[in-house]
């Protein structure tokens, strides 16, 4: 029978003639509470006469207002499935292979998704997989849900249907009198290029030009030369003991990158053993970071330097001028020849004779890395064809142009003449994922899905074929580029069924189904073609490289921002880059020799951000003004460097719109351009997340040896056990405990190891725990405010010396106060070509946490299985644990970024909240927030395995913890100590293994791997 029985929300409610609680039912207050008028300011608070009893009035009415209005809570409405699909269970996530093959970024990944939603991505770690997902790739994810994306196509710039845009490209086809162009990306696409063949023998006026932003012309031009195809030459760094690198960051975007996880198996020593490498280079890159011999010069010096490892190796005697470092040059050589087999020379010249060059001393030394006979197709631009495109379109020769997966308006150093060019043509088309700077100039802006609602497929690489499934949804009206070939061949198949047919013929001995369940297929194949390369004669025309009349303009693209496709991407945007820490712009770095003769500088300011000066940079005719200047250790006298991929306008909200257009001066799609530059008026406010740039001589930090003293001498002369004082003797710290402990071999403890031999620095772990846990997006105010809230930093060191070793000999040889003061101070400024070194730093998990002792609402406890828990509801903002936390690792949520204008990134929309994770609390104002071991995941493993009646499988958690899931290089290993077979068991005992300030007696469960330099 039904109740009659009244609840009461409050003891309001009993009295009948109460005014409140009808002003309630309308207004969620009573009035503003007026707090205002005694905490707005400082002066009105002094001069304040409200007491302590009308403070708690208010105080009292608010909680009052607050647990009526609690009782009503927001009306959701949904509705259920009427056929639940079998692979969406609520709460669980389903995982899906596929390809991102975006122009810039290849490789196979898996795609997390809940309820349909993809919100992470993952490497696909199957045995032959091409994976190595970076931090582009790991946040692409987000750029998925851009509120700013093309949602249908448009022709003149008003909306239009599909059926409009397809009538009025076949009406200009048909009646075309010039050319018809299909401009591209390289896409690698097996699939699309039958089509584009087939397009053309429909319209024989039609030709194919592949555009690609950052070049790799020169060295397909030399593969061409040298192996008869237009492709790029695979490595495989594993396979080295020595490597040469002469300007080519192969731990970057070198070749379309990839290399870092086989360049990470050798650099782990094993049996007394790990590769060598030296680098020559005019930039600081990743690769020169990571190198154990790093050589600064510029890039005509290093013209010359690759002439003379030419004549070494290969024994011609091509007269060469004298380098700089020509003793190192020498030496590098010396230790390649005797490598033989197991060296490999690369380089990043942009030049066709250096790139053979390349090849002959490679051939000379039989490199097994170097592998020409699997080429990779990432890469497949043609300059000179888009070069004369330009001239025709000028000419009045094109009459249709189709354009996918570019942005020429704004990539082209000549962008000006390509958008004056467009007016020409008749009619002009771009499939785009955004009204970017040329869809909004073209006559059809044609919607084009993200590549996680397509299908397609890509040969990275010679006998690599794999596919790209859609793991949502499209989200709006759009349409690929090949389903827009087949509406103009007239073909009446869809795309998937056309792609199915293709990936079936390619991949014979597997089914569809096992081919898109594992995302690509491997089979025997190889390049047999050959061509003529006259290797003295390019010698010869290399050794003729002069001396720059001026600075030398080296033009890179960074980690995190890469062609720049994803500039409206706003964890990109506020990913620190890996070797100046600073985020949310692009700059010049310079040395600080050349900075002192142009009058430039560096400065710390009260608050303790860092500004720069501006500069103008002229190459040419072209003019960069109010470039921000970055004093970089390590820049090759005489060189400068500039990130491509800032500066855009078009399709960016305006938090994003960062930066200056480093392609303005990409002439001739050469990566090193002749420069001057100039000072600028006023001062440039970077945000800038590591103020601090070098260890000071605290080797106890960052501990390293050499690998002559890690084979010849006991771990505990260069791993040494901290020491303190207990009843006066010396013992361990880690052996003295002033808590009551406990058993904690019950259960599963986890614990993380980061190797710091094979940590490369490149952040990809970052943007992985940002797309797992939530992490908000703050912008470039709150990070120069030190206020960012990355759960994971990885810390960069420059040493002060010639190296780390001997920045600790001149802490230690100090005497007297004086000479300690000086020597401090001189620690703290880098040398002007140091070693660095990276360490990942998060939450320690630390077994005696120093940050649960002063937490007085016990918000910060640990628990059994070694992490340690922030229970939010708990906290109430003191901040005693950050400031007790030794490591600093603990972020302060000032201010609530979800649905806040005053944040307007993926946060503040419904369609960016898409991405996130529904198994992590989004996180209000007020609270600490800090790394959690990804708990929600290490559960659902538990429970998984509880589900299946099993235990947890040998090295199942490690895939749990998104920073050693996405770890390409396998520096970063989480695992239960108390399972014998995983993996970390081995890495905690190793001898190399340390805690991060293990004198404190926090007892950490994160472990270091002690660095090793192969010096």
């Amino acid at each position: 029978m039904a109740s009659n029985k009244k609840y009461w929300k409050s003891v309001e409610e009993l009295n009948e003639n109460s005014s409140i609680v009808e002003r309630l039912r309308n207004n969620e207050f009573v009035e503003e509470i007026p707090t205002e008028d005694f905490l707005g300011d400082k002066n009105a608070l002094s001069s304040s006469s409200t007491s302590r009893r009308d403070f708690l009035k208010y105080v009292g009415f608010s909680t009052a207002a607050a647990s009526l209005v609690a009782c009503e809570g927001p009306l959701k409405k949904s509705i259920p499935y009427v056929i639940q699909p079998e692979e969406i269970i609520p709460g669980v996530a389903d995982y899906y292979a596929t390809t991102i093959a975006d122009g810039f970024d290849f490789t196979n990944v898996l795609i997390k998704t809940r309820e349909g939603r993809p919100i992470q991505i993952q490497n696909n770690f199957m045995e032959g997989a091409l994976s190595g997902a970076n931090a582009r790739v790991h946040a692409s994810v987000l750029s998925l849900y851009d509120s700013l994306r093309l949602k249908q196509p448009k022709i003149d710039g008003k909306a239009a249907s599909w059926s409009e845009v397809e009538q009025k490209i076949k009406a200009s086809i048909d009646t075309a009198t010039g050319q018809i162009v299909l401009l591209t990306n390289s896409m690698a696409s097996p699939s699309t290029d039958k089509l584009i063949a087939e397009f053309v023998a429909a319209y024989p006026k039609a030709k194919h030009i592949v555009y690609d932003a950052v070049s790799c012309d020169t060295a397909i031009d030399a593969y061409q030369q040298a192996y008869g195809e237009r492709a790029l030459p695979d490595y495989d760094f594993g396979q080295a003991d020595v490597i040469v690198s002469v300007g080519a960051d192969f731990l970057g975007d070198w070749n379309g990158g990839g290399y870092e996880g086989n360049y990470a198996k050798g650099r782990i020593p094993k049996n007394g053993k790990m590769s060598k490498h030296i680098q020559f280079e005019s930039n600081m890159t990743l690769s020169g970071a990571n190198a154990d011999r790093r050589v600064p010069m510029t890039g005509a010096d290093q013209k010359l330097a690759l002439v003379k490892l030419y004549n070494i190796i290969t024994g011609s005697n091509v007269s060469v001028a004298n380098t700089a470092a020509d003793a190192e040059v020498v030496k590098a050589a010396q230790q390649l020849k005797s490598a033989g087999s197991t060296g490999v020379l690369v380089s990043g010249i942009d030049d066709v004779n250096a790139q053979l060059l390349v090849f002959a001393i490679n051939q000379a030394l039989g490199s097994a890395a170097f592998q020409p006979a699997k080429p990779k197709y990432t890469r497949t631009g043609n300059n000179k064809e888009v070069t004369q495109l330009i001239k025709d379109m000028n000419a009045g020769a094109v009459s249709t142009l189709i354009m996918s997966g570019i942005n020429p308006v704004y990539t082209l150093s000549d962008a000006a003449a390509f958008a004056e060019g467009l007016k020409k043509v008749k009619l002009s088309v771009s499939y785009a994922l955004k009204e970017d700077e040329t869809a909004g100039l073209t006559t059809i802006a044609a919607a084009a899905p993200h590549y996680l609602e397509s299908w397609g497929d890509v040969q990275m690489k010679k006998g690599h074929y794999s596919v790209t499934q859609p793991t949502i949804r499209p989200l709006f009206n759009t349409k690929q580029f090949q389903e827009g070939l087949m509406a103009l061949l007239g073909k009446t198949e869809s795309y998937y069924d056309y792609l199915r047919a293709v990936g079936t013929s390619i991949a014979a001995g597997t089914t569809w189904n096992q081919l898109v369940h594992n995302g690509f297929y491997t089979y025997e194949a190889s390049n047999t073609g050959s061509g003529s390369a006259d290797f003295n004669g390019a010698a010869a025309q290399v050794a003729a490289a002069k001396k720059a009349n001026g600075l030398e303009l080296v033009l890179y693209t960074k980690t995190g921002m890469g062609d720049g496709q994803q500039a409206n991407n706003p964890w990109l945007q506020e990913f620190p880059d890996p070797i100046t820490r600073v985020s949310w712009d692009n700059y010049v770095t310079i040395s600080r020799k050349d900075a002192e003769q142009f009058g430039l500088k560096n400065y710390h300011v009260a608050n303790g951000g860092l500004n720069g000066s501006y500069a103008t940079i002229k190459v040419g005719d072209k003019t960069l003004e109010n470039v921000p200047v970055y004093i970089q250790p390590g820049q090759a006298v005489g060189t400068m460097g500039l990130a491509l991929g800032y500066g855009r306008k078009a399709a960016l909200k305006e938090e994003m719109q960062v930066g200056v257009n480093a392609y303005s001066l990409y002439k001739d799609f050469n990566n090193t351009q002749v420069a001057t530059i100039e000072k600028g008026s006023g001062d440039h406010e970077f945000a800038c997340v590591q103020l601090h740039n070098t260890l000071m001589g605290r080797g106890d930090i960052l501990k390293e040896t050499t690998l002559k003293v890690f084979n010849s001498q006991d771990a505990k002369e260069w791993n040494i056990t901290p020491m303190v004082s207990l009843d006066h003797q010396s013992v361990p710290a880690k052996s003295v405990d002033i808590w009551e402990s406990f058993d904690r071999k019950v259960g599963h403890h986890f614990n993380l190891s980061i190797d710091l031999n094979a940590c490369t620095g490149c952040g990809a772990c970052v943007i992985a725990c940002h797309a797992e846990n939530n992490v908000p997006v703050v912008g470039k105010s709150e990070v120069r405010r030190s206020r960012d809230m990355h759960w994971l930093r990885i810390d960069r060191y420059y040493s002060s010396q010639d190296d780390f070793a001997a920045d600790i000999e001149k802490k230690e040889s100090a005497k007297g106060l004086m000479d300690n003061i000086d020597t401090f101070q001189g620690l703290e400024n880098p040398s002007d070509n140091p070693q660095v070194a990276f360490q990942p730093v998060m939450c320690q998990h630390c077994n005696h946490a120093p940050c649960e002792t002063v937490c007085p609402v016990a918000a910060t406890s640990h628990g059994r299985q070694g992490q340690n828990h922030m229970a939010y509801n708990r906290c109430v903002g003191t901040r005693y644990c950050a400031n007790n936390c030794p490591y600093k690792v603990r972020r302060f949520n000032w201010f609530l970024y979800n649905q806040n204008d005053a944040f307007d990134y993926h946060m503040n929309d419904d369609l960016g909240r898409m991405v996130l994770n529904p198994d992590v609390v989004v996180r209000s104002r007020g609270v600490m927030e800090k790394c959690s071991f990804c708990i929600q995941s290490t559960q659902a493993v538990i429970l998984k395995a509880k589900k299946e009646g099993r235990r947890v499988a040998k090295n199942e958690f490690n895939d749990a913890c998104a920073c050693s899931a996405a770890c390409s290089t396998g520096a970063m290993v989480f695992g239960d100590v108390n399972e014998p077979e995983d993996a970390i068991v081995e890495l905690t005992q190793d001898p190399r293994a340390y805690h991060l300030l293990e004198h404190l007696g926090v007892k950490p469960n994160v472990v270091y791997q002690v660095k090793v330099r192969n010096v």
